[in-house]
């Protein structure tokens, strides 16, 4: 399949390059040129505006790090709004808003154009292993033809319905739930270090009995080693995410009262410059909280 590709990031390129090891033609554009080239060494061909990444194919993804990037992508003079075909289609893969969601749904709909949320589950190296999931929401027909796309990129796809604000708030939740549980790692570690336990006992004990799975098995690991870089998911952008979940939570009426837990502890690590580090880093200011070095 031929396809456009706008943001080559850490999650983008790993996502660009699964485009291309599946076998497809694909276009990349990145507002920082040099990020073009690891993946033009591997096939893909270089673009030189947003219009040339929106025209290469029926398709064109977008994976930016905020509303503001994909908004600004989409409504700019010489942004996909006024230069992606009728009929084809916008394939949004960032984590953003319910409400830049919508507003995205409503620009595409007038324009008879087409976007679908394909937002990702799990970090740029699992990405690029193969095994990471993805979120699928937009109408049945644009998923079905962008389809072989998707099974290259991810080892599962978990179909949200037609409207792309679904996805986008099932990765809200998603990460809610993770960035909680790595507060609550955090929590539990620096209780245990206060009792001059050694922090790989209790990592032992968690992921060989009821939390047996890769979150605590990765983001536990990370805490226990104090290993906050290189990071996955960087601190500034778990602070974003967590900041998605209480408006999208406010929205609605829902209280998530762990989810002030979770963004004081990266906002306390933001304030001693660590929003570079992984946002496991949460355990660490846990740790300074609680008095430990």
């Amino acid at each position: 399949m031929k396809v456009g590709f706008i943001g080559l990031g850490r999650m983008g390129q790993a996502m660009a390059r699964r485009i291309l090891d599946g076998g497809h033609d694909l276009g990349v554009y990145n507002r920082t040129a040099e990020k073009l080239k690891p993946l033009t060494d591997a096939g893909a061909k270089p673009l030189s505006s947003i219009k040339a990444a929106a025209n290469y194919g029926a398709a064109v993804f977008t994976m930016l790090a905020d509303d503001a990037a994909v908004l600004e992508v989409v409504n700019k003079p010489g942004g996909l709004l006024e230069t992606l075909a009728e009929g084809a289609i916008h394939i949004c893969a960032g984590t953003h808003s319910v409400d830049c969601m919508q507003k995205l749904k409503k620009l595409h709909g007038d324009a008879g154009q087409v976007l679908i949320a394909t937002p990702m589950l799990g970090r740029p190296q699992v990405v690029e292993s193969g095994q990471a999931g993805m979120v699928l929401g937009g109408a049945k027909a644009a998923l079905d033809r962008c389809r072989p796309l998707f099974e290259a990129i991810a080892r599962r796809a978990f179909e949200a319905g037609a409207d792309p604000v679904a996805a986008a708030a099932i990765k809200i939740a998603n990460n809610f739930v993770l960035g909680c549980a790595i507060e609550a790692m955090g929590e539990g570690f620096a209780l245990v270090r206060k009792y001059d336990v050694v922090p790989d006992v209790l990592y032992d004990v968690m992921t060989d009995g009821l939390f047996a799975c890769s979150a605590y098995k990765i983001y536990g690991k990370i805490i226990t080693e104090e290993r906050y870089l290189p990071a996955g998911q960087r601190a500034i952008l778990g602070l974003k995410d967590a900041n998605l979940a209480l408006t999208a939570a406010e929205a609605v009426g829902v209280p998530l009262p762990s989810g002030n837990v979770w963004r004081d502890r990266l906002v306390g690590a933001l304030a001693h410059n660590e929003g570079e580090h992984d946002w496991a880093v949460m355990a660490k200011d846990q740790a300074r909280a609680s008095g430990l070095s």
